[in-house]
């Protein structure tokens, strides 16, 4: 009864050992789960990123095409101006 009791008392560290080392395990594979979604989010934000620039060259494109259209609208509208001063001067 003596050598089974002391087994018992001898085997329970290794028992808690054993314990920790399973819920160590199960920490790292959570972590690498954690890691490898990280990493597919860090990728689709990455795709997300360019896409945002890629918007924002061309809204920045269609920006400069707008004011070189409004001022070649300018500039015809004055000459138009001209012109009808021109013709009314001619109808006197």
């Amino acid at each position: 009864m003596a050598k089974t009791a002391t087994r018992s008392v001898d085997l329970e560290p290794i028992d808690r050992l054993e314990d920790k080392l399973k819920r160590l395990v199960g920490m790292v594979e959570q972590m690498r789960l954690a890691q490898a979604r990280a990493a597919e989010e860090n990728q689709r934000l990455t795709r997300e990123i360019e896409s945002m620039r890629a918007r924002l060259a061309t809204g920045e494109s269609a920006a400069h095409e707008l004011s070189t259209l409004k001022e070649e609208r300018d500039v015809i509208r004055t000459r138009v101006g001209e012109m009808l001063e021109q013709l009314e001067a001619l109808n006197l």
